[in-house]
């Protein structure tokens, strides 16, 4: 039942329960005491009559009887005086209390009965057991067994008495009882009022918990409609904190964290589904322009170009180039796949110097309209793949014969920055927007929207050249050259340079006879 609840109405019930407890502890330890109290009372007030009664009970000639009472035998007090003339003795030691004296075998002696009684209303008598047990030493004069007990009046109406039974030396008992109405009536009035102030504590409590819990489960009401609100679409929500020292505020604070957190995933995840989108798009677009041109060609071939041999020559070269430009296409892509993947990987100490030494003799090899100088002081060495690295300046050199004009200089700049090798490509050519930022390296990004082979390739280079970069632990960066030109800039964690000679060779318009270049591939 209870889990059924609200945490607001099991904090409530936590609450009334805690204290009810509480209040009736209180209420038992004010009660008990109290009513102990009085009993004691009452207690002290039978021996206090008792003490006289036993010493007139046991006067020998009715000594000091009241005035009017007939004269007294020399026997027994008790087995001469009349049940009338008992009770006008006792009750001067005992006002208003039962009084008797009764034999060992439960008869009262000689009649000596004298019943309860207050000014203005009827007697009343105790219901008295035949049989008395419990007898112990009292604590009076006489030092003989005594006992207390409640008993019930004779009378349906009549009160509760308690009774101090004492057993005399001739073996009778001696019976004293005082009504517990003087007891009865002050403990209901003090449960009373015990009940009176338990329910209006009891109803402040909950009232004052209520106010508490409806302000303390506020931040969880803001919790609930923050949760809505994301439910619905809006990602940016976010929980009010108001005291993120509490325990709701350390937990709104944690919800925070981790809705930013979804919410950088949720929107990286659409940003690559667009990204995935448009390269698909892009893939599609790229790839359907040499299918076209190779479908082209066929058809030139079905219609009779087979019979003319410069007709045929023409359609075949035709074929073999569009089947090249989309054979790179796609091998681009699968690298750019294995990079995701980090499948190209074969790491070594690699020297930067001589590697762009080669990469810069392939580039004059291929385009010597382009000068390029090496700057270089010392040597710098990195953990890297080799012909991954290559890569990176292939693309980086082939895009500055593709974007700038013939005559333009280039230079190539190596150096360790802390922990971080460092190579500049700059040129001094027409220069870049600094408006495309970043976005050059997205893959099948061009400058040129009407992607022909005169202006650029198919925008995959400069993304071979972040991906290569990134798996590397690196970064590539773009910025525009001072006055004119551009700069692109590969960071790459640094290995510690080893004591080399120093390499500077200015290579300004002249062919190199190193080894034929790997492939490179154009970049944007």
């Amino acid at each position: 039942m209870i889990r059924r609840l609200s945490l607001r109405a099991r904090l409530l019930v936590a609450v009334g329960a805690v204290t009810l407890v509480a209040l009736a502890l209180a209420d038992v330890a004010v009660y008990v005491p109290f009513r102990s109290y009085l009993y004691s009372h009452i207690d002290t007030t039978l021996e206090a009559a008792h003490v006289p009664l036993q010493r007139d009970v046991n006067r020998p000639n009715g000594q000091n009887v009241p005035k009017g009472l007939p004269p007294l035998s020399r026997r027994s007090f008790h087995f001469t005086l009349s049940s009338t003339a008992f009770c006008a003795i006792g009750r001067e030691s005992a006002p208003g209390m039962f009084i008797e004296v009764r034999a060992p075998g439960g008869h009262v002696v000689n009649g000596e009965r004298c019943a309860a009684y207050q000014a203005g209303s009827k007697s009343y008598e105790p219901k008295i057991p035949l049989k008395i047990s419990g007898f112990a030493p009292d604590r009076s004069q006489f030092n003989q067994p005594t006992t207390y007990f409640t008993a019930a009046s004779t009378a349906a109406s009549g009160p509760n008495f308690r009774v101090r039974a004492s057993r005399l030396p001739d073996g009778n008992i001696l019976l004293v009882a005082q009504s517990e109405s003087g007891v009865i009536d002050p403990l209901n009035r003090l449960l009373a009022l015990e009940a009176l102030i338990t329910i209006a504590v009891l109803m402040t409590a909950v009232g004052l918990g209520w106010a508490l819990v409806h302000v303390g489960l506020r931040p969880l009401t803001d919790v609930e409609r923050t949760a809505q609100a994301i439910s619905a679409g809006d990602l940016s929500e976010r929980i009010p904190v108001e005291s993120p020292t509490t325990e709701v505020g350390r937990v709104a604070t944690a919800l925070n964290v981790m809705l930013e957190q979804i919410h950088e995933t949720v929107t990286q995840l659409s940003a690559s589904e667009n990204r995935a989108r448009h390269f698909v798009a892009d893939a599609s677009h790229e790839l359907r322009t040499p299918l076209a041109a190779i479908s082209a060609y066929a058809q030139t071939f079905q219609q009779g170009a087979a019979q003319d041999p410069e007709d045929l020559a023409r359609v075949m070269d035709g074929i073999v180039r569009e089947s090249e430009r989309m054979s790179r296409l796609v091998e681009d892509l699968l690298l750019l796949a294995r990079l995701d993947e980090h499948e190209l990987l074969a790491p070594e100490p690699v020297e930067l110097v001589g590697l762009i030494t080669e990469a810069i003799e392939t580039s004059l090899m291929v385009g010597p309209q382009w000068p390029i100088r090496l700057e270089a002081d010392r040597a710098v060495e990195v953990m890297a793949d080799r012909s991954a690295l290559r890569q990176v300046l292939d693309n980086l050199l082939s895009n500055v014969r593709a974007h700038t004009p013939e005559g333009t200089h280039a230079s190539v700049r190596v150096e360790q920055q802390g922990d971080l090798a460092v190579i500049d490509v700059a040129d001094d050519g027409p220069g870049l927007d600094e408006a495309y930022g970043a976005a050059i390296f997205d893959r099948f990004f061009r400058l040129d929207p009407s992607r022909t082979r005169a202006t650029g390739g198919a925008g995959l280079g400069l993304a071979i050249v972040a991906a290569i970069a990134a798996v590397h632990g690196g970064r590539v960066e773009v910025s525009a050259a001072q006055p004119t030109g551009a700069v692109f800039t590969v960071r790459l964690p640094a290995l510690t340079p080893a004591a080399v000679p120093t390499v500077a060779a200015a290579r300004s318009g002249r062919r190199s006879t190193a080894r034929p270049a790997a492939r490179s591939t154009p970049a944007t």
